[in-house]
């Protein structure tokens, strides 16, 4: 694997890190190339990895799709590279945070909503712009966007191209939690802490279903819950035991 995507794994946690700082974290096919390889190891790595992190070096997580690349004639190994890596990406056994600080435009954007959970600092600058170079979304926004925030927030972030900060984000659901720069590194360790501590067998269970019934009416999301899933994962004795212990001391 290249430098354009660094990893770092710490305690059932691996960070991955966009690494072209000189460049905003432009995102061009080299550094997509990084981040599937990435991704592919962590495909593999669901006993060792319960987290996800997925954030950008320097002033900014990214300030999208590389232009210049785009100018220059991309050459991606597959017609649908990039909107492949970021859906393997999203599909992750492990729990995606997406950790944004400033600019998360366009591109950037379309990278981040791959995330489950979205952790922004007040810096953060959220924008769709494919409208402002006569673009149009390939790598999921027009689906994964909606799905967040609805069809009605999607729609004026795709026709206006505003730019909303972290604190706008969050209040309108793109975001989970907005926090203060200064506080950012910690409150990003304490989210992943506190998911880390719950069960991965669950996390892996409960993005499964998340995923496999998504869209579905809720009477046969109902019956996936109730006839398709695995129930009790190994640790739920012992985490039950644990509690029981604890209430009777």
């Amino acid at each position: 694997m290249g430098r354009l995507v660094l990893r770092h794994d710490e305690g059932g946690c691996a960070t991955l890190t966009l690494n072209r700082p000189e460049k905003l974290n432009a995102l061009t096919v080299d550094l997509f190339r990084d981040l599937a390889a990435h991704v592919a190891d962590l495909e593999d790595a669901v006993g060792r990895v319960s987290v996800v992190v997925l954030r950008g070096a320097g002033r900014c997580f990214s300030a999208g799709h590389d232009l210049a690349d785009i100018a220059a004639g991309e050459a991606p190994p597959s017609p649908h590279f990039q909107a492949e890596t970021i859906q393997r990406l999203a599909d992750l056994p492990q729990v995606v945070i997406t950790a944004v600080h400033g600019h998360c435009y366009t591109g950037g954007l379309e990278l981040a909503l791959a995330g489950d959970l979205i952790l922004t600092a007040e810096s953060a600058k959220f924008a769709d712009t494919h409208a402002r170079w006569a673009l149009t979304p390939v790598w999921g926004l027009s689906q994964r966007l909606p799905r967040r925030v609805g069809l009605i927030k999607a729609r004026e972030m795709m026709f206006t191209c505003r730019t909303y900060a972290g604190r706008e984000a969050a209040a309108f659901g793109l975001a989970n939690a907005c926090v203060p720069d200064a506080g950012f590194d910690a409150a990003l360790a304490a989210l992943v802490a506190e998911v880390g501590a719950q069960s991965w067998f669950s996390h892996r269970a409960n993005k499964r279903l998340l995923r496999e019934t998504d869209g579905l009416p809720i009477g046969a999301g109902l019956a996936q819950e109730s006839y398709a899933t695995e129930g009790a994962g190994p640790d739920a004795l012992t985490r039950i035991a644990a509690f029981t212990g604890r209430a009777r001391g």
